[in-house]
């Protein structure tokens, strides 16, 4: 047998995505349509959709996404109604859930006794600590269902948890304030030369499509054009993430989302000090041998980031300053909130779990 003729079969599964009709989920199909592993097997789509579009087929994609139209016949995809009988008729093997958090609460469990393995890009598996789940108001906190997916569920970053990664049926993708802080922060936690009694500052800037597609008052033109707004200050969702994924107390960092006046992008900044004073050759050495194996990383050592240089990419770039005495340091991860802050993060974990490699579909 050939090697194509291997990685052909090799990449005989049959992916499905709800909640095509966002960004996130443009942007996800947008990378399964073309993933090398995937050609010629392009995810089902389904979502709810009214009966007379379900009758005449589901919807076709052009008319949702026109951006997605093109020679590969993409445009001609159709949005079908929902039906767990569906994928089971076509072969569904993994289930990408672009949707609200109680959807994915509700649609996990059924997924996974149907033996189907979810990657979820919503919040609804993301949180050990049912203190932190808390502030989700989740209806079914505590449920037989509940915690059997929650024991089961992997935080799908994959610089952190990549072994576990490959062998998990459920991957909570992370939010995506909480990767650019954590890709940020952990290796300097990690080398213990952070001292997080002084306070660890997280100070995070995101364009309008973090908030989602459907309007607010706080999204739409003529409120977030020309301005810049803090948000969430001491209750952003995200705030659980961080304090579970580097291990720290809620004491030990204080961190602020703003809304940015662009379309998509995210920098965060954050700013430490050591135990010890620490040269700027040694914070880079740090992170160079902890982000040795992560192609979707990317370091930069003689200038910050820049969002205009991580947007539309599904890389996260990573930069950091020493302070002249050594002992305090500013940190600037930059990343695309639609990629690397979901869909890219989200192929990147189905790269992982299929043992594909990690970049395969995303550079």
């Amino acid at each position: 047998m050939s090697h194509s003729t291997q990685k052909a079969m090799q990449a005989a599964i049959q992916t499905a995505i709800v909640g095509v009709t966002g960004y996130a989920g443009a942007e996800l199909l947008r990378l399964l349509v073309h993933h090398p592993r995937l050609d010629g097997k392009p995810p089902i789509l389904a979502g709810r959709i009214e009966p007379d579009q379900a009758s005449r087929g589901g919807i076709p994609l052009g008319e949702i996404h026109p951006s997605l139209i093109d020679s590969r016949g993409t445009g001609n995809l159709r949005l079908r109604q929902f039906d767990w009988q569906l994928f089971e008729d076509l072969g569904v093997e993994v289930l990408f859930l672009a949707t609200p958090h109680e959807y994915s609460r509700a649609a996990v469990p059924e997924a996974r006794r149907r033996g189907i393995r979810v990657i979820d890009l919503s919040g609804a598996w993301r949180l050990d600590s049912s203190a932190h789940r808390a502030v989700y108001a989740f209806e079914d906190e505590g449920s037989t269902d509940a915690l059997a997916m929650q024991a089961e569920a992997v935080y799908g970053m994959p610089e952190l948890h990549r072994h576990a990664i490959h062998q998990a049926c459920l991957i909570a993708n992370p939010g995506c304030y909480a990767t650019a802080a954590i890709l940020a922060l952990k290796p300097l936690l990690a080398a213990g030369i952070v001292d997080p009694a002084c306070g660890i500052v997280c100070d995070a800037k995101s364009g309008v499509s973090g908030a989602g597609k459907a309007p607010t008052a706080k999204t739409h033109f003529m409120h977030a054009a020309d301005n810049l707004s803090a948000y969430g200050v001491f209750s952003h969702r995200h705030t659980g993430e961080l304090l579970e994924q580097l291990n720290i107390d809620e004491t030990a960092i204080t961190f602020t989302p703003h809304l940015l006046p662009i379309p998509r992008g995210i920098l965060a900044t954050s700013y430490v000090r050591f135990r010890e004073p620490q040269s700027q050759a040694k914070i880079d050495s740090i992170y160079r041998e902890f982000y040795l194996s992560s192609p979707m990383v990317r370091l930069h050592n003689h200038h910050l980031p820049q969002i205009q240089h991580s947007v539309r990419t599904s890389y996260c770039d990573i930069g950091a300053q020493v302070a002249s005495d050594g002992h305090r340091a500013v940190l600037v991860s930059c990343l695309d909130n639609l990629l690397k802050g979901a869909a890219g993060q989200a192929v990147q974990n189905l790269n992982v779990m299929m043992g594909w490699a990690e970049a395969e579909g995303l550079e």
